[in-house]
C-alpha cells in the first residue's frame, strides 16, 4: 500500500463517476495519498455500496458524485446523493460535475448542517484544490463553487429583511463564508484584518437573528439564509 502523506488523515471514500478515465483517475489520486477509495459508475451502484458500508458498520467518511450518470444522464447522481444525505444525516457528500443543478444543490445545502460541497470540473484549476476540498467537506465544512455560490443566490435577498440589512462588505464576507473560506482567508482575499472580519461576521449574526447555542451553527445558518436555501 501507498503510505500515507505525514500528517494527513486516512478517509473512507466513495467515487460515483460514468467516466471511466475520470473515475479511475480520481481513485488512483485518492489511494496514492493512503485513502480507502471504492469506486462505482452510476447512481444506484453508489446508493448499494454506502448501504452495504453502512450495514458493515463502516459507512465512508465522504461521498464524491458526478450529477449526470447512467441511466439517462440528467440528475441521477445528485439525486442519489440527496437520497444518501437524507438516509444518513450528516453524510459528507462532495458533487464534482460540469453543471449547476439548483433544485437538488438547495435540497443538499437545507438538509443538514455542513459537510457539503459542490465544485465544477472545469473550474478546479490544481489538484491540490480537489484534496483541499475533499478534506474540508469530510470535516463538516461546506465547501462550494463561487459560480454554485452566485447562481444559488439569485434573488434570495429580495423577501428577506435581515439579508437586505447588510451592507456590500457584510456581503462580500458572506459570499466568501458561503464558498466555505475561513475568516482568515475572508482576510486575506479582502485585504482586511481578522479582527474587521470577525466584527462583519458579527454583524451578520446580528442582523440576521441568529444567536449563540451550544452547537453554533451560525455560520452554516447564514450562509442557508444568504443562498435561499
Amino acid at each position: 500500500m501507498t503510505p500515507r502523506l505525514e500528517g494527513a488523515t486516512r478517509l473512507r471514500v466513495v467515487i460515483a463517476e460514468d467516466s471511466a478515465i475520470l473515475r479511475d483517475g480520481l481513485a488512483a489520486l485518492l489511494a496514492r495519498r493512503g485513502h480507502d477509495v471504492v469506486a462505482v459508475g452510476d447512481g444506484e451502484a453508489l446508493v448499494r455500496e454506502v448501504a452495504l458500508r453502512d450495514a458493515g458498520g463502516d459507512l465512508p467518511d465522504v461521498v464524491v458524485a458526478d450529477i449526470r450518470m447512467p441511466p439517462t444522464f440528467t440528475d441521477e447522481g445528485m439525486r442519489a446523493a440527496t437520497a444518501l444525505r437524507a438516509a444518513h444525516p450528516g453524510l459528507p457528500v462532495l458533487v464534482f460535475s460540469q453543471y449547476v443543478e439548483m433544485r437538488y444543490a438547495a435540497q443538499l445545502l437545507a438538509a443538514g448542517a455542513g459537510g457539503i460541497g459542490y465544485l465544477l470540473k472545469d473550474r478546479v484549476a490544481d489538484v491540490s484544490d480537489f484534496l483541499d476540498a475533499l478534506d474540508r467537506v469530510a470535516g463538516g465544512q461546506t465547501v462550494l463553487d463561487p459560480e454554485v455560490v452566485t447562481q444559488l443566490m439569485g434573488a434570495s435577498a429580495a423577501g428577506d429583511a435581515g439579508l437586505a440589512r447588510l451592507t456590500p462588505r457584510e456581503r462580500e464576507v458572506i459570499g466568501l463564508m458561503a464558498e466555505g473560506r475561513s475568516n482568515g482567508a475572508i482576510a486575506e482575499r479582502l485585504y482586511l484584518s481578522y479582527g474587521a472580519v470577525e466584527k462583519n461576521v458579527a454583524s451578520i449574526f446580528a442582523k440576521l437573528g441568529l444567536e449563540a447555542d451550544a452547537a453554533d451553527h451560525r455560520r452554516v445558518l447564514a450562509v442557508l439564509r444568504y443562498l435561499g436555501a
